[in-house]
């Protein structure tokens, strides 16, 4: 499960005040094979995919050195990208499937800001930057390099963010018309009939169909693999002999697969907040976990607001706060707040609080005025966005065919139904609601999937890197950097904000795990085997008075 992307205006505002997914993960309850790297089709086609990647990342790098320009054409940004100068932007053409480089071809955006070299500093290549989800855009990365605590970084990379391939102008993929999520209310129930399951399981079945349709023959090439390979792509237009790379969310899944792929091509990588990448985790059993370790985040934002009870009056314990919760979503339930807030929109208001602690406040004074008789904050956070609805319905669209294409998923419902009514006994607040987002998988159009990659069985030992994970992470729990740690090999370092649990750690939030981050980037020294840091602080209330929003503290749009 992943939270709903941010749209564009967001990004660019959050900016301005971090750093998913998407994120996301699961796999089957048995599961299937997981020697060797990954692939699809068999070793004959395995093989020719990975010859037609290494030959479109060779006439890629020849091209930047005959161009002597990094062999992308950087201008100026498109409007529709919304990206203002110095970011620059360019295309880079991958092929759609690698076993036929020479077949049909896509193109992906690329921006761009160049290193400023400030202080005499040295460039030392370009950083890419990959968000999660997936189904995350990461072209707002360059915006980064004007922003306090980046200014070293800045200095010294080039700043490239892209879309990955199905995502925003990147060969872009939908599976139904954007108009059907963009309005409210939607009533769901917190305790979901058999009746209701079948009509989800219908819905589930009719998505996928969509994504069949309105995709055609490229369904099955929007896969972990494929976007491994484009990076690939990418690093050698961009002229670089080696990769520096950060990633957050499925980001951290991504950069983990690259490296498995290419221990060779590896420079700096910074994978925060991650997924566990044990094949038989990915992806079905991943989402399993990651509604326990939502359980306990929301519980976390109960504890704070109860602890907070003489500001907002929603109880002073964390079952206080459920109560005052439950009688919110059973009176939109009857009459939905501003007509467009249902249960469902409630729902995915309040599943941010399990990411960033930073809404805490607003959400806890949005449950609080509704509650003294005024719908208003509540409607201004949970309302549908109809301007942000065509983004939306592509991030689902592509983290929907990425994740049913990378690995086997059950295909009975009965499994689904058994495993999540067991767990909704013990985390119902976000299990059925990840049970249905996934459950196109089940029926899924594409008659091979993929193997997932067999994370860290590279013969080659693999250069210093860099894990970030907050120990009390719902989105990707913590074990899941315990076990990416570990397959990383000796080289690898893990930074733990204790005690915290907001999604994406780095860049902002924790000024003693950017430290490490910004040393580690720049001179290539990791900290430790493992090194932790207090956690951030834990945000203070927002009166009911105070008209101010409270702002978002970190510096990089949030990971999914």
């Amino acid at each position: 499960m992943r939270t709903a992307l941010p749209g564009r205006a967001t990004a660019v505002a959050a900016l301005s005040v971090l750093l998913c997914v998407p994120a996301h993960a699961a796999q089957p309850t048995s599961p299937g094979p997981t020697g060797g790297t990954g692939g699809t089709g068999g070793t004959g086609r395995t093989a020719a995919e990975a010859a037609g990647a290494a030959l479109a990342a060779r006439r890629a790098a020849a091209r930047a050195t005959a161009e002597d320009s990094g062999g992308l054409d950087f201008r100026r940004c498109p409007d529709a990208e919304e990206l203002p100068a110095p970011v620059r932007c360019a295309t880079l053409r991958v092929p759609l499937d690698y076993a036929r480089p020479d077949g049909a071809q896509i193109s992906l955006t690329v921006s761009k800001v160049a290193a400023t070299g400030a202080r005499g500093a040295v460039r030392q290549g370009a950083l890419v930057h990959n968000p999660g989800g997936p189904g995350a855009s990461g072209m707002y990365f360059p915006l980064l390099a004007d922003l306090p605590g980046w200014g070293r970084i800045a200095a010294a990379y080039d700043l490239v963010g892209y879309a990955p391939r199905g995502v925003g102008r990147s060969a872009p993929l939908s599976c139904q018309d954007p108009a059907r999520g963009a309005k409210g209310p939607t009533q769901v129930p917190a305790d979901p009939s058999p009746t209701y399951k079948r009509q989800r399981l219908a819905a589930a079945r009719a998505y996928a169909r969509g994504c069949a349709r309105r995709a055609g023959a490229a369904l099955p090439y929007y896969t972990t693999l494929n976007n491994a390979r484009d990076l690939d792509v990418l690093r050698a237009a961009l002229g670089e002999r080696k990769l520096s790379f950060m990633g957050a969310s499925y980001g951290t899944y991504l950069g983990a697969v690259y490296a498995t792929l290419h221990p060779g091509r590896v420079g700096r990588m910074v994978l925060d907040s991650a997924v566990d990448p044990d094949p038989r985790r990915v992806w079905y059993r991943n989402n399993l976990d990651q509604s326990v370790g939502f359980e306990r985040r929301w519980y976390d934002f109960r504890a704070w607001a109860a602890r907070h009870h003489a500001t907002y009056g929603l109880g002073a314990t964390p079952a206080a706060v459920q109560a005052s919760y439950a009688r919110v979503r059973d009176a939109v339930a009857r009459t939905p707040a501003g007509g467009v807030v249902g249960t469902g929109e409630l729902r995915a208001a309040y599943l941010q609080t399990a990411y960033y602690d930073d809404v805490w406040p607003d959400r806890a004074a949005a449950l609080a005025a509704f509650l003294r008789g005024d719908p208003a904050r509540l409607t201004a956070q949970a309302a549908p966005d109809p301007e942000a609805a065509a983004e939306a319905e592509n991030a689902t669209a592509v983290y929907t065919a990425v994740l049913c294409n990378d690995a086997s998923w059950p295909a009975d419902w009965e499994t689904w139904d058994r495993d999540n009514t067991e767990l909704a006994r013990r985390a119902p607040f976000e299990t059925w609601a990840n049970a249905f987002l996934n459950l196109p998988c089940a029926s899924w159009p594409v008659r091979e999937r993929q193997r997932p990659v067999a994370v860290g069985a590279q013969l080659e030992r693999l250069p210093g890197t860099l894990v970030v994970a907050a120990e009390r992470d719902g989105a990707t729990p913590y074990p899941g950097a315990l076990e990416l740690q570990r397959r990383l090999g000796v080289g690898a370092s893990l930074v733990t904000e204790t005690g915290a649990g907001s999604h994406g750690v780095v860049g902002g939030r924790n000024g003693c795990v950017d430290r490490h981050v910004e040393r580690y980037l720049l001179t290539g020294a990791t900290p430790g085997w493992r090194v932790t840091c207090a956690p951030h602080p834990e945000p203070a209330p927002v009166s009911l008075d105070d008209r101010a929003a409270s702002a978002h503290r970190a510096l990089l749009p949030p990971v999914v």
